[in-house]
Order: structure tokens, then sequence, then C-alpha cells
């Protein structure tokens, strides 16, 4: 798939993007809401994709009135996905297009995950090579809708967001995009 000649760089999200791992987050969350007790349907944990885990835990303690540490259940969630992470595969009609644009135009990674956990899935899928910046949850303020990781991504490849196409696989992502003023392509259609 060919870019649009005003395209100079891309960003892509990474989970659900990138990498299959919303079913694998999915089990992780299963785990820690049961242990403490919150209600969090998977409908739900879906329509959030991209939303740090932290924001959502505090959300959902505030909804149903519970006390919640959520910066400490963020990392229990964390730890929850870890021994998960070595099973990860790529979402390969979304990587073939970094790959195919690797050396070209410069790429960035804007996910709503931790720095740790985001390096360690592209690591493990062998593809962290192909972004020359990588943005997380903790390096901006406003969180997916807003459009900051998206901004501080096309920053970071020293691309104006004009200039840039955004790849999501949520409705959040897509709309934190589109408020960045990037070409937005939902990736939900490329995995047929």
């Amino acid at each position: 798939m060919s870019l649009p000649a005003h395209i100079k760089g891309l960003v892509f999200d990474c989970d659900g993007t990138l990498a299959d791992t919303m079913p694998l987050h999915w089990h992780a969350w299963q785990l820690i809401t049961q242990r403490h007790n919150l209600h969090f349907p998977e409908d739900r944990f879906y329509s959030l994709g991209g939303v740090p885990s932290r924001d959502i835990l505090k959300m959902l303690a505030e909804e149903q009135g519970r006390p919640l540490d959520h910066i400490a259940v963020a990392h229990e969630k964390e730890n929850a996905y870890l021994p998960l992470m070595s099973t990860v595969e790529p979402i390969h009609a979304v990587v073939e297009i970094a790959k195919a644009n690797y050396g070209k135009i410069p790429m960035a990674v804007a996910s709503g995950g931790t720095q740790p956990i985001i390096i360690g899935v592209l690591e493990h899928l062998k593809i962290r090579h192909l972004f020359d910046a990588v943005v997380t949850s903790e390096m901006v303020v406003n969180q997916k809708p807003a459009p900051d990781i998206f901004l501080e991504a096309a920053r970071r490849i020293g691309v104006e967001p004009k200039f840039c196409r955004g790849y999501e696989d949520t409705d959040l992502g897509m709309q934190a995009i589109r408020s960045a003023g990037m070409d937005a392509v939902d990736v939900r259609h490329l995995r047929g």
C-alpha cells in the first residue's frame, strides 16, 4: 500500500495495532478485577483501548465506590500481563506497512501502555528498530482520546502532524489521531 505524497511520517498505536495483545491484556484484567472485586465487562475493556490502566482503575473505583490505590493496582495488572508477553504475535498487515516504510520516512509508536511493557512487546516482535521514537502514557498529561500522544510522537520524529498518518484499532485512538490533525487509518479494516 503506497502512501499519499504528502505523508512524511507514520505513527502507530501498539496494542491491537502492531501487536495482537488485546486478548492477553483482557486475561490480565480479569485476574485483577476479580481480585479487587471490580465489575469490568469485556465490551467496556475493548471500548477503552488506549486508555492507561491507572486511569481505567481510577474510573472503575470511583464509579463503583471502592477505595483503591489505582497506581498500585495498575502495577499488579502490569505484573499479571508480563508472563503472557512471550506469547504476543504481530498483526502482520500493520507490521508489513512499518517494514515497507522503514528507512524511507520517520516512524513512531504512540501507545497508552507504559514504556517497559511497550518496549518489551516491540523487542519480542523484533520490530523495535523500525521506530525512531516510542511515546507512551507516562510521557504526556492527557491520554487518548486527547491528541497529545500523537502530537508528541510527531514532534519526536520531526514531522508536522498534518504530514503524518496514524494507525489505530480503537474509536478513542481514531479520535485522538483526527484531533491531532493527522491522516487516520483504522487497522480493524486491514485485519480482515
